[in-house]
Formats: C-alpha cells, sequence, structure tokens
C-alpha cells in the first residue's frame, strides 16, 4: 500500500501500517522486516546513511568459531559477567543464539566482511570476550577493517532501498500520539516536523517502532554526534512510559584526549596496548588475566585512577597513551585505516611511530525505553503498551545490564531490530488504525511557536554548554552523593531557565536554531532522570561507579531501576519523577565477584 497522503487545515496526513523512528542500525533492520509485508514508513532526522551507527569501528559479536573455539554460552556469560550481572539472562541468551544469524543475514544481503585465508569471515579479540567463561581472551568480534558500523549501515540502506522502503529524510519526530481504546493506551501515530519547509506532518500507523539512539549529548566529552539528543527516549518519558536503568551510562575508554572521537577497542583487539606516563602497562595491575581487553567500565576507571593518582601524561598530566607502535603500519592502514587517519588528523599523531593520547568519552547508555524479548514497550514491569515497539539503544531489553559489552551494540540493533520490524508487522496485520484525536498535532504546533516566537534572553547554546559541562564534571566515570546532587540542583536551574530561550531564526525553512532548542529540552529532561536514579542507586556497579558507596551491593540493589513522570516537568525533580525496581530474570549465572 502506497503512502495514504493527505492534507487538513495546513498538517499533512499520512497513513501507513508500520511507523518506524529512526533510520540507524534498528531502525532499518526493522524496516527489511516489516517493508516486503506491510506499507512502511521510516522517519528519520538525518538522511539514513548519515545515522550513527556509521560510526561504531571495531566489529559485531557472534560465537562463529571461524578463528578459534568459541560458543554462545560463553558469548552469554561474557554479556552477563561484563553488565555486572545486571543483565536479563534471557534476553542475553536472545542476543547471543541469534547472533550468529544476525551476521549470516549481513554477509548475504552483501556486507564485505574481512575475511580469514579460507575465505571465511575473519574475527578478532575484543573487550570482555572470552573462552571457557572467562579463562582467556578469545577471538569473537566479525569485523569490516575498522568501519562495521559504516558498512552495515550501508548494506541496511541497500536493502532497504531494494525493499521500497519509503523514508521521509530529515524529518524530526517530535510526538507520540496515544489513543485510549477499550481502557487501553495504544499508539495512533507521530507528529513530525519537516525541517525543509516547517510544515507538521501526521504519520498514522497501526504499529509504530522507535529506533531512535542515545542521547551522548547530555555530555561535553563524547563520542556521540550533535544529534544524539535523545528525542524518541524524551518522547516517551513525556508521554508517561518509564524509562529503564538510566543512571548507567557507559564510557569507552579510549577517546581521543580532549576531544572524545573515538578509536576503536578493535586497536586493543589487534594488540594495543594503554600505557600511563612512565610507559607502565598499567592494566596487568588492574585486570592481570585480560590486561587491556577488561569490559569498558573496569579500563575506563583504570585510566582515570592513572591520572587521579598522578600518573598521567601530557602538559597536565590529564590523559593516558594507547600504544599501537609495535603493530606496524601494514595492521594499522589495513585493519585500523580510519583510527588511523583520525589520530593524524585531530591530535597531529601518528599510531605508526608516536604513542596516541587518550581518555575515556561518554559512549554509550545502557538504559532506556523498557521493552520485552519481543520488543514490545512495557508501561510497568510486565504490562504491554499493544503495538509499540523499540530496538537499539533507545531501548532497554535489558542485554547490556549496567555496562554494555564492547560489539553487542551492532549486535543488539540487528537481532532486536529485527524482532521489532518482525512483530510490528505481525501486529499490524491483524489491528485496525486507532482513531487519530481531532487535535493530534496541537501540542508540536503551540511548543514550536512558543520556541519560535520568544522573545526571551537565554541562549540555547549557554544552556546546552552549562548541561555539558555540569555532567561532565559530576556525573561521569566517578560520582559521590554531593557531585550529583551538584548536577541534579545544575540542571533544576537550567529547567526553569529553559522557557526563557531564544531562537534568533524565525524562519520556516531549515530552521534548524529552533529545533536545537526542542532538542535541548529532551537533553534537560533525560540529564535529569539519569541524575536523579544515579543518586538513588547507593552502591557501585558496571558504569555506575560511587566513591561514596564502592562496592557492589546485590541484596539491596540487585534490580532495575524504572523511573516514571508523575507530574508536570516544571516542578523539582523528587516532586514529578517516581522511582520504583523491577527484578533481574536470572536462568544460570548466579553473580559472584567480577575479576578479570
Amino acid at each position: 500500500m502506497a503512502d495514504q497522503h493527505s492534507v487538513v487545515d495546513g498538517i499533512h496526513y499520512h497513513q501507513h501500517d508500520v511507523v518506524i523512528v529512526g533510520a540507524g542500525g534498528a531502525g532499518m533492520r526493522a524496516a527489511i522486516e516489516s517493508a516486503p509485508k506491510a506499507s512502511t514508513a521510516v522517519i528519520t532526522k538525518l538522511y539514513p546513511t548519515r545515522s550513527h551507527t556509521g560510526a561504531a569501528q571495531g566489529g559485531m559479536a557472534a560465537a562463529l568459531a571461524n578463528v578459534e573455539e568459541d560458543s554462545n554460552e560463553w558469548h552469554t556469560y561474557d554479556t552477563v559477567k561484563g553488565g555486572d550481572y545486571l543483565v536479563d539472562q534471557d534476553s542475553a541468551e536472545i542476543l547471543t543464539r541469534e547472533a550468529i544469524d544476525a551476521v549470516y543475514d549481513l554477509e548475504n544481503m552483501g556486507l564485505p566482511f574481512n575475511r580469514t585465508e579460507d575465505g571465511k569471515i575473519d574475527q578478532r579479540r575484543f573487550g570482555g570476550h572470552t573462552r571457557d567463561h572467562g579463562k582467556a581472551p578469545v577471538r569473537r568480534a566479525c569485523y569490516a577493517a575498522d568501519r562495521t558500523g559504516h558498512m552495515i549501515l550501508q548494506t541496511l540502506y541497500q536493502n532497504c532501498v531494494k525493499h521500497g522502503v519509503e523514508f521521509f529524510n530529515e524529518f524530526y519526530a517530535l510526538d507520540l500520539i496515544m489513543t485510549e481504546v477499550d481502557g487501553v493506551k495504544r499508539p495512533a501515530g507521530i507528529v513530525a516536523y519537516e525541517l525543509a519547509t516547517g510544515e507538521i506532518h501526521v504519520f498514522q500507523g497501526k504499529s509504530v517502532v522507535f529506533a531512535t539512539g542515545g542521547f551522548g549529548k547530555i555530555y561535553k566529552t563524547t563520542s556521540n554526534a550533535h544529534t544524539l539528543t535523545g528525542d524518541g527516549v524524551g518522547i516517551i518519558w513525556r508521554k508517561g512510559l518509564p524509562l529503564e536503568d538510566m543512571e548507567f551510562y557507559q564510557f569507552h575508554p579510549t577517546g581521543l584526549a580532549g576531544l572524545g572521537i573515538l578509536l576503536t577497542e578493535g586497536a586493543r583487539g589487534e594488540g594495543a596496548i594503554l600505557r600511563n606516563a612512565s610507559g607502565e602497562r598499567f592494566m596487568e595491575r588492574y585486570a592481570p588475566t585480560i590486561k587491556d581487553l577488561a569490559p569498558r567500565d573496569i579500563v575506563a576507571r583504570s585510566m582515570v585512577q592513572e591520572v587521579l593518582d598522578g600518573r598521567g601524561a601530557g602538559p597536565h598530566k590529564d590523559y593516558v597513551y594507547l600504544d599501537c607502535t609495535h603493530l606496524g603500519a601494514e595492521v594499522l592502514e589495513t585493519k585500523l585505516p580510519d583510527i588511523t587517519e583520525f589520530a593524524r588528523t585531530y591530535l597531529g599523531v601518528d599510531p605508526v611511530t608516536e604513542r596516541v593520547p587518550v581518555y575515556p568519552t561518554a559512549h554509550y547508555a545502557m538504559g532506556g525505553i523498557p521493552t520485552n524479548n519481543d520488543a514490545q514497550v512495557l508501561s510497568d514491569n510486565e504490562t504491554v503498551v499493544p503495538g509499540l515497539y523499540a530496538a537499539g539503544e533507545c531501548a532497554c531489553v535489558s542485554v547490556h545490564g549496567s555496562n554494555r559489552l564492547g560489539t553487542n551494540s551492532l549486535l543488539d540493533i540487528n537481532v532486536f531490530g529485527k524482532r521489532a520490524g518482525n512483530n510490528a508487522v505481525a501486529y499490524a496485520q491483524t489491528a485496525d488504525f486507532v482513531p487519530l484525536p481531532a487535535d493530534a498535532a496541537d501540542g508540536v504546533v503551540k511548543m514550536l511557536a512558543q520556541l519560535r516566537e520568544s522573545d526571551g534572553s537565554e541562549s540555547v547554546a549557554e544552556l546546552r554548554k552549562a548541561l555539558q559541562e555540569t555532567m561532565d564534571r559530576n556525573a561521569q566515570v566517578f560520582r559521590t552523593e554531593e557531585t550529583l546532587q551538584t548536577a541534579l540542583a545544575d540542571v533544576e536551574k537550567l529547567r526553569r531557565r529553559y522557557p526563557n530561550v531564544k531562537v534568533h531564526d524565525r524562519g520556516r525553512r531549515f530552521n534548524t536554531d529552533l529545533l536545537e532548542a526542542v532538542e535541548l529540552g529532551f537533553l534537560l529532561d533525560l540529564a535529569e532522570v539519569l541524575v536523579y536514579s544515579a543518586i538513588n542507586r547507593k552502591e557501585s556497579r558496571g558504569a555506575h561507579m560511587r566513591d561514596d558507596y564502592p562496592t557492589r551491593d546485590d541484596e539491596n540493589f540487585m534490580q532495575h531501576t524504572m523511573a516514571y513522570l508523575t507530574a508536570g516537568l516544571e516542578s523539582p525533580a523528587s516532586d514529578h519523577i517516581r522511582l520504583d525496581w523491577k527484578p533481574v530474570r536470572f536462568t544460570q549465572y548466579q553473580p559472584t565477584e567480577r575479576k578479570y
């Protein structure tokens, strides 16, 4: 069925069976499943091949055992242990079991993986990947040089075109329409803003899939692109649906110092070594078994600890080194060409002959929109919202627990993106369209008009800068009650200033000034939930390291945080955020001390 398009009172109305928000890896993988069977629209704020999946470098995990012995059971163990046992283990088993087909799906779609000498998909070592339940590192990451995400994105896009997926490029989704039917709220569609014209579009769909990525721009030093402002997660939050485990935000160990631009963990998989100012391979002290290939939270904390203890390098002793010099020019130019070029371009350092200054960078949200294993969005611990799905970084299944295992993100978007697409189309084939309310677009029209016409004195850029600086300073790798309370107070002050922002561009076409003001609102919302949840978790687990509660507390906190919006956002966080808990699901792995 082609797009059913009409215009009423200046609002554009479209009708599709499945409406997908986001055209990164998860969104396009869902679209490939749904488009052959149902009318599918993909709404995306970026041209699809500019989505942030393209920035992923190192690989995609799957126990293919092409290079050495491996099993999906070992992969499950590493995922659970890497997530510091907050992983829902049944979800992890699905992820690792379906990983093999996910890789072969991409290969059959045409993805050019690196190959072994006998023509099989090559695999490299990666942080936290081990054989025989932690005994030694294993080669599990399937890769395409250090451009794996880029290759996945291009491959998925080509296959979407092949299947006739209808893309609405540079359309900003700003609201989810929910309608009550027989006492149950169901999604009726999406309200979006068209960047090129400034016009409002309503996309009515039988099922709606959120695949909108992360929100790393709440931090100043981040590997995330400027567009990763958490719009989808923020929309869900404002609709009164919960968010899960928002306090867990991963810092990738090897960002270019001072910039945050990512250098893949694949470099350490190929043998690169982290060194402090004196040249010591310091990870031997923190993770004696797998050293530089420990999970990301452990490596990031170890790097920061080296700096705090005075062993940092550089004029201000504020970074450590990634040493690739012993790998040789051939390995760097063939297996790691992008990061080699990044170091040369952005720092003027040649990894072939010089050590590269690195420091942890905000990278990935483990928390987000709670879903079950079928990618259905939940309205509480168990209740499904009929017809609403989420996949990828915006979702929390939870397969990542409190710390995502490297290369499981590209796996997650393919496994659960596929599940979201299949389940969304199955639902759409039996469901009717939910009626649209007459005022479906009024909330978005009013919000944009208020921002566009505001004569306030506050600068969007200044507020965003202040948010990012307090988050970097107070809610980063190490946290305490004091720093988190400071961050919360700062965010609440910024929230009070936000209604007074001034948008200088009053025009309709390509008004990015206006949209940055909207995005700032989402960033403030999500930063507040993150910090408020972090204050409440009085333990250290995975990426959440509390200096004032330095140990993991399984008795009180072996459970997921569930945050609910209960009142208007203009009140203090304690008045509008309610926190609850959800049990972690166990199958075979009981928590043990996390040694590597």
